[in-house]
């Protein structure tokens, strides 16, 4: 190389190899203290865009997991209402049925019947428990309720103890059970139904049965109250207007209240059979008796579910719906608190109908309003424990969908820290590199600054 002072090429030539150099240890200096091999865009831009959206699917899972947690918090508060409401109703069947047994005194009914009061007092306490504000099983938070009508469901109690072909024109002394046996009623038995509607306890009577069919049966209850529904699968309509049929599809004997909605509702149907000395024909009642709700009276409703996100993307949510766990709903009382109004409904001769309880609240004053009031408590208890259940159904899928959320987080974060965090080993390594590189072109260009000095001993 010709020797100049001008240009010193050398000198030029390991300078840019030390910017070089400097630059690269910059970047690892920076790698290493962030720890991150991405911390701008010029690192690696694709890897970052990538990075990027990955940190706020991680983000939307994290916050996921909170509003599931929120969410299973809130169905615990629900639950312990409706499960405090459970015991209460325990209590009050257990109470009906110590009301029922004449060892107890007028004045014993009426003691418990004022603990029965608060009891369902209670109850309706427990429907105004709240969560953040918002009030949770007294109604205002329940499903979309249509019915047949739109004006809500109307109650519907199935008996699938007799036999599949039984009919309106079956003679009662002609009926068979499921089995095919005789259900074993005499023509000189009596025939009572006690039926509760609005906290009131209504009998009817038909004396004897004689040639008395399933038609006269049901007559019993006034058709102002509840009337022959069907013979067949059918037992009812659902809140969205669907039929419902029995468990097992086959044929069994409906029975309907007449109008819609809780204020039409009928809470509990007994029938009882007593021979012609007045002793319980126990034999008979377990299949006569064997009414059970199938369908449930509710007022017609908007969906007011409550919506908890559970996704990373719009409308990818779990809704759980309040069913009205009022006392009112429950069928326990009438809305307005008005009682017996004093209007006898009419009987179809030769059934005599009567008033054993007057409400408004349902009542254990007498034998007869007891054994009907004991049903009336064991269809409220199953509407709340079937309540409790849909509950702990939606608790149980919030905890699964909790584990996932955490284990795709968990997941995405490490697809994350792939793409983002810096190898520490490796990038100690090469910043060690970039240091001695670094050094060792701080040493060659001061030689070269050195070699051009060299120069002037031509000038001497």
């Amino acid at each position: 190389m010709a020797m100049v002072v001008k240009n010193n090429m050398s000198a030029v030539n390991t300078l840019n190899t030390l910017n070089k150099n400097q630059s690269e240890l910059s970047k690892s200096l920076q790698k290493v203290s962030s720890g991150m091999k991405i911390n701008s865009a010029g690192d690696d831009a694709s890897g970052m865009a990538i990075s990027e959206r990955m940190r706020v699917q991680i983000r939307a899972l994290d916050q996921d997991d909170n509003n599931t947690k929120n969410g299973s918090a809130l169905l615990r508060t629900a639950e312990g209402a409706v499960q405090s409401t459970i015991e209460i109703l325990k209590t009050l069947k257990e109470k009906a049925i110590n009301a029922a047994n004449d060892t107890n005194t007028d004045e014993d009914r009426r003691l418990i019947q004022k603990e029965v009061d608060k009891l369902i007092d209670q109850i309706d306490e427990n429907a105004l428990t709240t969560y953040n504000g918002k009030y949770l099983i007294d109604g205002t938070k329940n499903g979309l309720v249509v019915g047949e009508s739109g004006a809500g469901t109307q109650t519907s109690f199935t008996n699938m103890s007799l036999a599949t072909n039984t009919n309106g024109l079956t003679q009662l002394v002609r009926l068979k059970r499921r089995d095919g046996n005789d259900v074993g009623i005499d023509s000189n038995d009596t025939l009572t139904a006690s039926w509760v509607k609005n906290g009131v306890t209504y009998t009817g009577t038909l004396s004897p049965i004689g040639t008395g069919t399933v038609t006269n049966m049901i007559s019993l209850i006034t058709s102002q109250h509840a009337t022959f529904h069907s013979t067949g699968a059918d037992v009812g309509v659902d809140e969205y207007g669907r039929t419902v049929y029995t468990p097992d599809n086959q044929p069994a004997l409906t029975i309907r209240a007449r109008n819609d909605g809780v204020d039409g509702q009928v809470t509990a149907i007994t029938f009882a059979v007593t021979d012609k000395e007045g002793k319980m024909r126990n034999e008979v009642n377990a299949v006569l008796d064997d009414f059970r709700e199938t369908v449930r009276a509710q007022n017609p409703s908007p969906d007011n579910s409550l919506v908890l996100q559970t996704g990373t993307k719009s409308n990818q949510a779990v809704k759980v719906g309040f069913t009205d766990m009022r006392s009112v709903a429950l069928g326990l009382q009438s809305a307005d608190g008005a009682g017996w109004n004093h209007v006898m409904p009419t009987p179809t001769p030769p059934v005599t109908i009567d008033v054993v309880g007057s409400g408004p609240k349902i009542q254990v004053t007498t034998k007869e309003a007891a054994n009907a009031a004991i049903n009336a408590f064991q269809n409220a208890l199953i509407r709340a424990t079937d309540q409790a259940v849909a509950i702990g159904a939606v608790q149980n899928r919030l905890g699964f969908t909790s584990s996932n959320l955490v284990v795709a987080s968990e997941n995405v974060q490490a697809s994350e820290s792939t793409i983002r965090d810096a190898d520490m080993a490796k990038e100690m390594t090469a910043y060690t590199k970039h240091n001695v590189l670094t050094q060792s072109a701080q040493a060659m260009l001061a030689q070269a600054n050195q070699n051009s000095s060299a120069v002037l001993s031509l000038l001497q």
